[in-house]
């Protein structure tokens, strides 16, 4: 049934309730997939409206439960738009379905939506250590070549035989030749014609900062650390759409698809446009249409749509016209 399914982002559960009877009653969502975790949502009424969130139980609850955090609203129709906001949820284990209870005291009835945004979902280490994001693990460099990809490495930490120097805004890298011409086309290109760039020994770089360039190098010579590559990642989809790097553009593609939030989204659907971008595009879209994130942000959305670019403009509203349902 439709009624019991939930509709998902990377990190965003909206579950539509069309009607939900004024006697007592108990209702579960089907399965959803949030990070490694099946998910279900449950309403249960009776004097009080109960909404709980858990795990569904498997051999990778038991073994490694989600820490989570999250934000959790419901949104009712009845009587006008009405928005109930539990306090946010931080780091918070979840393993049965009675870890996290929200009874709201409130009478509500007809159709409304409950909306959970996760912040973050966190395993245990296995050897005890610090818990780990979900959303880290896969930045997190293969073990492959290792020895190799940290010799190069060390050839830009400790600028080992540099042959050209990259001024940035606000300081100056050395680097390789070689190695900026194996990685981009527009590097090889600079570097192999009767250009000026090849005979001198300094490239300006004047649109990115020393740290943001840094990073830019750091994935090209393949030891960025993930905390950098997420840091940056809007200065390195500059960097990599400017210097044909594709590899990392996708990466910082894939990367910007997994946190959309209120506070992001609208910058983040300028730069899909910008960057040509149509998955971070179409999810954007989405979040602020068919999952009604424009309601929150109806002040900054006004001032998107003054000084956002038109053919964009014009996309938002025909996904308005195309999915909207009504609140």
């Amino acid at each position: 049934m439709t009624d019991h399914r939930v509709d998902t982002t990377a990190r965003l559960a909206q579950w539509r309730i069309d009607t939900l009877a004024s006697s007592s009653t108990y209702r579960k969502s089907d399965p959803f997939k949030i990070g490694k975790w099946n998910w279900r949502l449950v309403v249960e009424k009776n004097r009080n409206l109960l909404i709980k969130l858990y795990p569904e139980i498997s051999s990778l609850n038991k073994e490694s439960p989600p820490i989570a955090s999250f934000i959790i609203q419901v949104v009712c129709s009845l009587g006008g738009r009405k928005t109930f906001i539990h306090p946010e949820i931080r780091d918070k284990q979840l393993k049965s379905n009675g870890d996290f209870v929200w009874a709201i005291e409130v009478p509500l009835g007809g159709k409304f939506i409950i909306d959970v945004e996760f912040l973050d979902l966190k395993t245990l280490s296995p050897n005890g250590g610090e818990s780990c994001s979900v959303w880290t693990e896969h930045f997190t460099q293969k073990d492959f070549q290792a020895t190799t990809l940290s010799s190069i490495g060390k050839m830009l930490s400790e600028s080992i035989h540099t042959d050209i120097i990259i001024n940035t805004s606000n300081g100056s890298i050395g680097a390789h030749r070689a190695i900026l011409a194996a990685r981009s086309p527009v590097f090889k290109t600079m570097f192999s014609h009767d250009l000026k760039e090849k005979e001198m020994s300094v490239i300006n770089i004047s649109d990115m900062s020393i740290e943001a360039c840094q990073a830019f190098l750091s994935y090209i010579y393949g030891n960025i650390i993930d905390q950098h590559f997420l840091t940056h990642r809007l200065d390195l989809l500059r960097a990599a759409d400017k210097y044909d790097v594709t590899d990392l553009k996708e990466a910082c593609h894939e990367s910007l698809l997994d946190d959309i939030d209120t506070n992001n989204v609208l910058e983040r659907l300028q730069n899909a446009s910008l960057y040509r971008l149509p998955k971070l595009k179409i999810c954007c879209m989405q979040y602020l249409v068919r999952f009604g994130k424009i309601f929150d942000i109806l002040e900054e959305f006004t001032g998107f749509i003054q000084s956002a670019d038109r053919e964009l403009i014009g996309e938002v509203f025909n996904e308005v016209l195309s999915v909207w349902k009504g609140f």
